[in-house]
């Protein structure tokens, strides 16, 4: 079953490895601008202020924006860009191995709890009803995470699987629908199914309040693996820049951005996990 499943999520990776990067231009590490990939318009308000910041550091920032979860890797392995911030410690390991990479973490961000959004009359878990419909990303490591966070809601019971798909289901009381879908059509679908695991890049995006949730993924000694962070190309993760731009976002002020504009996202590089 891994040795399967290990085959699929390759297959799946490399093949949106293989889509062209919107941005083309080379890195530009080598000069005082620096180019940071992103996916779709995560945290701009605080990106906006690092920029800010950076700037009277002497390094300029250049975010470029990727809408989907595998290009800002492709662009990084391939030097169009000279980081990204985007992706837990879990999704790049998992693309490393896929793409035969070793792209390296280099500093954390933050870490971001996913979250079930109950659909048309769902305010809380038990109004989901037999037979209901779930949506959840459908990219294998979220769609893992996702059926984990249902598990842990009490809705099913999964198998001890790395990356658990619908298949690994072992007990649906409520003989749920659960249905993968792309990540970014998640929000989406809640006009017309009892609930949906939402990333919270695209949560932002559909302007879903992250406190009309009816659950949180939980935070302890085990989301580790989901802190996210700067990754760099380790041909030049040694760059003076990357060092200035590090230290600017693991900042007091960075933290108070994250409080005042995405209190459901948590600062993750001094975090005591327990």
């Amino acid at each position: 079953m891994k040795k399967k499943l290990l085959i699929a999520v390759t297959a799946v990776l490399a093949a949106f490895t293989l889509a062209a990067c919107g941005n083309s231009s080379k890195s530009s590490s080598s000069s005082n601008t620096v180019k940071i990939g992103v996916e779709g318009s995560e945290e701009a308000q605080v990106w906006d202020n690092i920029i800010a910041r950076a700037k009277k550091e002497g390094v300029n920032i250049q975010l470029v924006h990727f809408n989907d979860y595998n290009q800002p890797n492709a662009a990084l392995k391939s030097g169009q860009i000279d980081l990204n911030a985007y992706q837990h410690y879990y999704f790049l390991n998992t693309w490393n191995k896929a793409n035969h990479a070793n792209l390296k973490p280099i500093a954390k961000t933050l870490i971001a709890p996913v979250r079930l959004y109950g659909g048309k009359g769902v305010t809380k878990l038990s109004d989901i009803k037999k037979g209901g419909q779930i949506v959840i990303p459908n990219d294998p490591t979220n769609e893992g995470r996702a059926l984990t966070l249902l598990q842990t809601a009490g809705l099913i019971k999964i198998k001890n699987e790395a990356l658990p798909t619908p298949n690994d289901i072992t007990a649906n009381p409520k003989d749920l629908k659960i249905v993968p879908v792309d990540a970014t059509q998640t929000a989406a679908q809640l006009k017309s199914v009892a609930g949906a695991v939402v990333n919270n890049d695209t949560a932002t995006d559909a302007k879903l309040d992250p406190k009309s949730a009816i659950f949180v993924e939980p935070i302890n000694k085990d989301s580790k693996q989901w802190i996210n962070v700067i990754a760099a190309n380790p041909k030049n993760d040694s760059n003076p820049a990357f060092k200035k731009i590090i230290k600017i976002y693991q900042s007091q002020e960075t933290k108070n951005l994250f409080k005042k504009y995405y209190p459901e996202e948590l600062p993750a590089w001094d975090a005591d996990l327990k």
